[in-house]
């Protein structure tokens, strides 16, 4: 059971304050006290401020605050100090420095990302009522099967990249046919800005993802800047990055979950000039309500052979890389679905 919640602040002039162990967020519309024992996260979306009293007091209470920009795009996140031991964060350097393990762990978690994406697939394919279509999601799926087969004789990180890259351009094909019937119609992957609807959606929720991805890597000890696939790079969440990539597929089902069952339209969202497409402040107040539910999901756990919330995987996941590190596992099992 999930006791703490996490707090998204979604008003631009919206103020953050601390009044007696509570967070205390003011607004045009009004005002709400939120106790600070009963929350792990804020997350303040636009324009809003947070004072340095409730960034200390959040900090004292182990308290994540994340601030992202309207694509979901991480603006900052501060955490308090980090834990575990330095002789944890120790092996976790040498091990990014070290291009045979790095290596190793990159293989490690492109492999399950790419195993996860074609097990979506592969999904879609079953529940696909149209047998032309359903057959062309099902060679979708074996595609990316031989790419995760080709991971074996990487020898570079730039081998492996190349792969990944491949099998992702196939599986956001799979991605489109997946949404062929939906109303909002999707061709590619774009960034930066996100140029249609579905992808708005998609960026948004990588970045809520990334947020939990960082704090779980606080939360045991690691260095969340420190990668193996994505390579340290200044400003970079590397380390959060690389673990969020085993669960992106289940974020991408989630987000074609909502389209196909049309719990989002055209209305949800806004185009600005030079064509990046956006959430609107009420479609950002669904899709958050909706991924809010999604993290209460339970999903059986392959290795702990037992159920957990969603909202534990990154912390689960974060944990198993900290026993490897520290040795206690001779190799890093990615999460991968059943």
């Amino acid at each position: 059971m999930r006791y703490l919640s996490t707090v998204y602040v979604r008003n631009h002039r919206a103020r953050v304050q601390h009044r007696r162990g509570s967070l205390l967020v003011s607004s045009p519309d009004g005002s709400q006290r939120i106790p600070l024992e009963a929350i792990d996260a804020l997350v303040v979306l636009g324009g809003a401020q947070v004072t340095t009293q409730a960034l200390d007091a959040c900090v004292r209470r182990g308290v994540r605050v994340a601030a992202l920009h309207m694509s979901g795009a991480i603006r900052f996140v501060v955490n308090g100090a980090t834990g575990g031991n330095v002789h944890l964060r120790t092996a976790l350097f040498r091990t990014a420095m070290d291009d045979v393990k790095s290596l190793a762990l990159s293989k490690a978690i492109v492999a399950a990302k790419l195993q996860n994406s074609r097990k979506v697939v592969d999904r879609w394919s079953r529940d696909e009522k149209n047998a032309a279509e359903a057959e062309r999601l099902a060679a979708r799926g074996a595609q990316i099967r031989e790419r995760i087969a080709r991971l074996v004789d990487a020898e570079t990180a730039d081998h492996i990249r190349g792969i990944e890259g491949d099998a992702a351009r196939i599986y956001f094909r799979a991605v489109g046919q997946a949404l062929a019937s939906s109303d909002l119609d999707f061709s590619a992957r774009t960034r930066r800005p996100p140029r249609d609807p579905v992808n708005a959606m998609l960026g948004f929720c990588y970045g809520l993802l990334v947020t939990e991805c960082i704090g779980a890597a606080e939360s045991v000890g690691l260095d969340y800047q420190m990668g193996f696939f994505h390579r340290p790079r200044a400003g970079r969440p590397s380390l959060a990055l690389d673990l969020a990539e085993e669960q992106r597929a289940l974020t991408d089902r989630f987000v074609v979950s909502l389209i196909r069952r049309r719990q989002v339209g055209h209305d949800s969202f806004v185009q600005v000039p030079g064509g990046g497409v956006y959430l609107s402040d009420d479609g950002r107040t669904g899709l958050i309500k909706a991924w809010e539910e999604h993290k209460e999901a339970e999903i059986r756990h392959p290795l702990l052979g037992r159920q957990i919330g969603r909202w534990a995987l990154p912390s689960v996941q974060a944990t198993l890389l900290a026993r490897h590190l520290r040795g206690d596992l001779p190799a890093y099992p990615p999460f991968v679905l059943p």
